[in-house]
Parts: structure tokens; sequence; C-alpha cells
């Protein structure tokens, strides 16, 4: 899910998907718990190792010269 800003506050996007099957409707009012807040950081840490042993398992030949260039990639 994504967290925006919304005017002074945060809000988090829930996918529609997981509104239908929650049978959430606008104007739905839902209470947020954490459940168990370490295992929820050690999930986010999990999950980007989880994403960067899979990009080294495609093992992809890129030229010799090629470099990754953060601004060119997030360049909108």
């Amino acid at each position: 899910m994504r967290v925006t800003r919304w005017n002074d506050a945060l809000a988090v996007q829930i996918p529609a998907d997981v509104a239908r099957s929650l049978d959430l409707k606008e104007g739905d009012e839902v209470t947020v718990a954490v459940a168990n807040e370490p295992s929820q950081e050690a999930g986010r840490l999990n999950a980007k190792k989880q994403a960067l042993e899979r990009i080294k398992a495609l093992k992809l030949e890129l030229p010799n010269n090629w470099k990754f260039d953060r601004e060119e990639a997030n360049a909108r």
C-alpha cells in the first residue's frame, strides 16, 4: 500500500482488490492497529533483501561500459 500526504496528514491508499474483499466503501471508517512493530520493520527489510536476491538471480549480462544513473532512472 502507498502512503501519501493529504493536507497536513498522511493517507494510505488501499488497493481496489483489497477494498472489495473487505467490502470497504468511500466514507467507511476503519481502525488501524500495529500488531507487532518489530516484525513489520523486519518485513520491510526482508522484502528489500528478497527483491535484490531476485534481481541478482536474473544474471543479466550488461555491457562493460554500463552504469546505473539514479537521476536518469528517476526523471519524469
